[in-house]
């Protein structure tokens, strides 16, 4: 055991050995007469000879498909892995089948702010999706159409995807509170056929009236056909068709039998810079990542999931598994903080939830909001948490066990949207360390490098992928040969996937992520991850916020500034700076200190809360602010207006120096 990552829980040898990983690892002793020392065996075993591994998780679950797949990995290599070929499959088929088996179990459960609380069993939603898939079938949308959405994280939006999907369309979801120059240059690239949105919706109490934006929309997408509105503000728009005039029908589902790589969605990454890319999944490569993935949940068709995601973000679509296992979906829509800071607390304790999902910021949130869950609801039934988005913690494990559960799985995870999946995760038969993730996910040939690309163990490097996955995207939507999605993965290492963060395998095959590579802080040498700094600094009460980056001159020394949000009623001053200082010193090191300390009012974000750490280092190391940042693509453009000024500043500076 580590002095530095001590273990907080240890799971019981009948929880086990219930797990859905148990299961798997009797089925792979049973059937194929395979055994492993530990899980480090069975995951070599995984990543080595990928073929067996994948077709045992196709038997182990079971994956319904009209044709088999002729081999799983027909050409080994990346990019341009070949998966599953001569399959016929379609993911919304994988995503139902409990509806054949249990149709009035519950199959929805959706909070919402905007609508009254509502319940679909089985049966429900699959006639659901069969009438919507019906009738957009009588409107000319057919396989390979692109059908988009601006909606809600709540069941209008589960039942279009799963209806588009279903009669193998590509399907794309923006979240209505994205700008509308973001929602067309997402969507303008993929020239959609069909649009669903929703007029309005309540957030934080507020009806928030979306019909001009959506009226931008429409006018900017020249190749739609249909446009399919669901009214809360006002009467439905003449021309546009409503909602529940496709929900009404009493049809049998069809699945449209696709190839395993047919487009299944497209995501798009952040896009700090240029468009966004608009990344292509597969069916068959999501339906195996995905039904994998809920070995290392411990899914199963008794669980209640929840996972507290907005409509835009990939955890959107990876929650799409748990009905895949047959479990409750659990739909949260609305402020986390509404009425107070215990809303999802509350809903997991009313719903019996035994599976919730959070971004590791809102449990930042929590702790500095000084709740304590476990004290005030009844939170029995909540078996193993999950977190993701960035690095949770030492602090964050610390709270979950004293504030939520003292005998609660917890689960970080850490993928993206690029694959849709995670690289490191959870596994419910190992003990949870503070500040680890607890293993590489099977399948995944995750690793650290060096520069090199030398293999690291116990020492920071660059999380690569040296084997294909069958989620890895097909491709990005309008890139001909290739180029753009070679330069995002495979300029660094050949024939290797370089991911953009920072990992650390521990020798006991855990993992900690230290955030982005390329925002990773240099002094004199040593290297450290920027979540290292934020830690320190925003485990102050008196800072909200913050951002550092590390800036590299030829023939000088490195210059690092530290931005940060203060709480209400709180200046910078001297006192405050050495308070900051004093706590990099004692979390870290007096080699991080920052040379300059700056007070914004905001850090600049992406619309999926990233922050804005290299663009920014970009800005301040001279390149001109509309080459480095896209503002359509953040979430709050006018936060970058005071680092342009500070960078305009430091430039005089730099020239009055010369000069003298």
């Amino acid at each position: 055991m580590s002095a530095e990552h001590p273990v907080l829980w240890t799971p019981t040898q009948a929880r086990a050995d219930a797990t859905r990983m148990a299961q798997f690892i009797r089925f792979l002793e049973d059937k194929h007469g395979l055994t492993f020392a530990d899980y480090d065996a069975l995951w070599h075993w995984s990543v080595t000879d990928l073929e067996s591994f994948w077709w045992a998780i196709w038997e182990f679950f079971d994956i319904p498909a009209s044709v088999k797949p002729e081999k799983m990995l027909a050409e080994r290599k990346m990019p341009g892995a070949v998966w599953g070929p001569g399959a016929r499959l379609n993911f919304a088929e994988a995503m139902l089948r409990a509806a054949n088996d249990k149709p009035d179990a519950q199959a929805l459960i959706v909070k919402s702010e905007t609508f009254p609380r509502k319940e679909m069993t089985w049966g429900e939603l699959s006639g659901q999706v069969a009438s919507v898939a019906a009738r957009f079938r009588a409107l000319g949308v057919g396989k390979g159409d692109r059908v988009v959405a601006i909606l809600p994280n709540t069941e209008h939006a589960i039942i279009a995807c799963l209806a588009a999907t279903s009669i193998g369309a590509i399907w794309s979801l923006c979240a209505p509170d994205m700008g509308h120059v973001a929602i067309l240059d997402r969507f303008r690239q993929i020239e959609p056929k069909l649009i669903v949105a929703q007029d309005g919706y309540v957030h934080a109490g507020k009806m928030i009236d979306r019909r001009e934006v959506l009226a931008e929309i429409f006018a900017g997408l020249p190749t739609l056909e249909h446009r399919v509105m669901l009214p809360v503000v006002g009467d439905l728009p003449e021309g546009m068709i409503g909602w529940d005039d496709l929900t009404g029908d009493t049809v049998a589902p069809i699945y449209e039998q696709v190839e395993f790589d047919h487009p299944l969605w497209i995501v798009y990454s952040s896009g700090t810079t240029g468009n966004p890319k608009p990344i292509v999944h597969g069916h068959g490569g999501i339906i195996l990542e995905g039904v994998k993935q809920s070995l290392h949940q411990d899914l199963t068709d008794r669980d209640r999931f929840c996972w507290l995601t907005s409509s835009g973000w990939i955890m959107w679509n990876s929650q799409l598994n748990a009905l895949g296992q047959g479990a409750t979906l659990a739909l949260f829509d609305g402020a986390p903080n509404q009425p107070d800071m215990l809303a999802l607390w509350q809903y997991a304790a009313d719903e019996k939830l035994t599976y919730l999902g959070v971004g590791a910021a809102y449990i930042t949130v929590c702790i500095k909001a000084g709740i304590r869950p476990r004290e005030v609801l009844d939170l029995s039934a909540l078996r193993s948490l999950g977190t993701t988005g960035s690095p949770l913690t030492s602090d964050g494990y610390d709270w979950i066990y004293d504030a939520v559960d003292r005998d609660i799985w917890l689960a970080p995870i850490s993928g993206g949207t690029d694959l849709a999946g995670a690289f490191v995760c959870g596994n419910p038969m190992l003990p949870v360390r503070a500040g680890e993730m607890q293993c590489r996910a099977l399948g995944n040939a995750v690793r650290a490098y060096d520069d090199q690309g030398n293999e690291l163990i116990g020492e920071v490097g660059e999380l690569v992928c040296t084997e294909p996955l069958p989620s890895m995207p097909l491709y990005f939507w309008g890139d001909e040969d290739g180029a753009r999605l070679h330069d995002s993965y495979f300029d660094t290492y050949p024939g290797i996937w370089r991911h953009g963060d920072w990992i650390e395998i521990t020798p006991d095959g855990g993992a900690v992520i230290y955030g982005r590579s390329d925002a990773t802080i240099n002094r004199k040498g040593l290297r450290l991850g920027s979540s290292e700094i934020y830690r320190a600094v925003e485990g102050l009460e008196e800072v909200l916020d913050s951002m550092v980056v590390d800036l590299e001159f030829l023939g000088r020394d490195s210059f690092m500034p530290l931005f940060v949000v203060l709480a209400p009623g709180q200046g910078l001053d001297d006192a405050m700076k050495d308070k900051i200082n004093s706590a990099i010193r004692s979390a870290i090191s007096a080699r991080f200190i920052p040379n300059e300390i700056i007070q914004v009012a905001e850090i600049p974000r992406t619309l999926s809360g990233k922050k804005l750490e290299v663009p920014v280092k970009k800005l301040l190391l001279g390149a001109k602010a509309e080459t480095v940042v896209n503002r359509d693509s953040m979430a709050n453009p006018d936060s970058f207006d005071p680092f342009i000024a500070y960078a305009e500043a430091r430039t005089a500076q730099d020239a009055d120096r010369v000069g003298s």
